[in-house]
């Protein structure tokens, strides 16, 4: 489960368009929902599945400076 957390840091339109280049199926809209979830729930599970592409995924929204829950 890859989640992201609430910052103070990141805009909301930063955290879309991060979740839709790196999260295969996530659109800019579906992005956009996203960052408003993370931002009024103070995170949100952005994609489940395997460990390995979760750690891959995980990596790469972490490196582009999004707020990360422990895998």
């Amino acid at each position: 489960m890859v989640i992201v957390q609430n910052d103070n840091h990141n805009t909301f339109d930063h955290v879309a368009q991060t979740l839709a280049r790196v999260i295969p199926g996530i659109s800019l809209e579906q992005g956009h929902r996203y960052a408003d979830s993370i931002h009024s729930k103070g995170q949100a599970c952005v994609w489940t599945g395997p460990r390995e592409p979760a750690e891959l995924y995980w990596e790469q929204l972490k490196q582009a400076g999004l707020t990360m829950a422990p895998l």
